[in-house]
């Protein structure tokens, strides 16, 4: 058997390719944003996001504050935030369209609204991988980064109420 030695180009194109975006959504991908939905009409989803709904931190202590096990809405946080990164990492590898997923995931975006001024800290301090999912939606979907910047702004507004 022989052996060859790959190229960096190779090992480079190679791993460009486990991360290409699926540029034009198909009837798989319209099954998957169904059936995302579908789970988010769920009873306890239903109650987690309402939660989170509320949720607005004026700080980087109220962030930390809620991903905290004792926190009252920390199964909410843990089971909203980890529903939309599973759902965004989808779009990430290849498997979903990011502008359809986009379209019809914006409350992942909203919470990523709500944490983004404090997770370069927050990825510092406590997990350097928090929310790696959304902030590569929003960098690579301009539908994603549409709603973002429309969902920071409102957030912002709530912020200076």
């Amino acid at each position: 058997m022989k052996h060859t030695k790959k190229s960096k180009s190779d090992s480079k194109s190679k791993s460009k390719s486990k991360a290409r975006i699926k540029q034009v959504p198909d009837h798989h991908d319209a099954q998957i944003v169904l059936e995302l939905y579908d789970l988010r009409r769920e009873a306890v989803m239903r109650q987690s996001r309402e939660s989170l709904f509320k949720f607005l931190p004026r700080s980087y202590e109220d962030f930390v504050a809620i991903t905290q096990p004792s926190h009252p809405d920390n199964a909410a946080f843990r089971q909203v935030s980890s529903y939309f990164e599973m759902a965004y990492g989808f779009a990430r590898h290849g498997v979903v369209n990011p502008d359809l997923l986009a379209e019809g995931t914006g409350e992942g975006l909203i919470l990523f609204a709500k944490v983004r001024p404090h997770l370069e800290r927050f990825r510092k301090e406590v997990s350097p991988t928090a929310f790696m999912n959304a902030e590569w939606l929003v960098e690579n979907s301009a539908s994603a980064r549409l709603r973002y910047e429309l969902f920071r702004k409102r957030v912002e507004k709530q912020l200076a109420s």
